[in-house]
């Protein structure tokens, strides 16, 4: 409950002004905060729009990345039972301040006052790369987290601690332990972490920001709440949506900082004995 509260919240914030801000001129260092809150509020907007229409442009390219997807989740889901026995086994093994980070972190409440931080810090400075982060983070969470709460809703999927096995669905059945697919925690740590890994160059500040930016699933996993492939499907759902409405707020010329050369790129990887998301630098 707490999170569909947050991400309409976020959902107010980003159309409220939509309708009167269709025309603003970019803002500049002597634009007022309101001015620029109401752009910046607008192009939220249309990120979402964007990124929710999008799939009716899709490409074959695009239907095939998402085949990929399903097909490397499923596979995951083969050995969930295994994986997640592995993973609550390290329960008491994890540092405790990782675990009460991992779910605070990407606790609705806290990632709104976060991104809000965030976004406020670039507001109040003027600084326009921090406001598109904040924009990005803010479009993505709604366009993905509105993505996830249907998708567990119809699936109905068991959660590990459950008691039921990875492949008992009892679909749009309102309780708690049957929300499990895809992970939200997932989709919000890695939502952020993709989109501030994205502001930076160095691969070894990236691999960081992806690192804190997993904590949420890994401390899910060993809780017992999802599954391996919950947080697989999340992981990439995120990086995609990100992807997405990244690509049109450039394209769109939104944000006039220039866009750095693409140092990293995701893709699913097959072999005889691997499965997983492989990041090229």
């Amino acid at each position: 409950m707490h999170f569909r509260v947050v991400l309409l919240l976020l959902f107010l914030v980003s159309s409220v002004y939509s309708a009167s801000a269709q025309h603003l001129e970019k803002p500049t260092d002597s634009s007022t905060t309101w001015h620029t809150f109401k752009y910046d509020a607008n192009a939220s907007w249309r990120g979402i729009k964007h990124a929710v229409t999008r799939p009716l442009h899709w490409k074959k390219k695009d239907f095939t990345k998402l085949g990929g997807i399903v097909l490397g989740t499923v596979i995951v889901a083969a050995s969930d039972r295994e994986t997640s026995n592995f993973f609550r086994r390290q329960d008491d093994d994890f540092p405790q301040p990782l675990q009460e980070f991992g779910f605070y972190f990407a606790s609705p409440q806290n990632y709104l006052m976060a991104n809000a931080g965030l976004y406020g810090f670039g507001l109040f400075t003027k600084n326009e790369q921090v406001r598109k982060t904040a924009v990005l983070v803010i479009s993505s969470s709604i366009t993905a987290g509105y993505i996830q709460i249907f998708s567990r809703a119809l699936i109905g999927r068991a959660r590990p601690f459950s008691g039921d096995g990875p492949f008992t669905f009892k679909p749009l059945k309102s309780e708690e332990d049957y929300v499990s697919f895809p992970s939200g925690h997932t989709v919000l740590g890695i939502t952020m972490a993709h989109s501030i890994a994205k502001q930076f160059e160095s691969p070894w500040v990236k691999a960081g920001i992806y690192a804190v930016g997993s904590i949420p699933a890994a401390t899910r996993l060993m809780d017992g709440a999802h599954w391996l492939s919950d947080v697989v499907f999340g992981a990439a759902l995120s990086i995609v949506v990100v992807d997405s409405i990244d690509k049109y707020l450039f394209e769109s010329n939104t944000f006039d900082y220039p866009k750095k050369k693409k140092l990293v790129s995701w893709n699913l990887k097959f072999t005889g004995s691997q499965i997983g998301v492989v990041g090229t630098f």
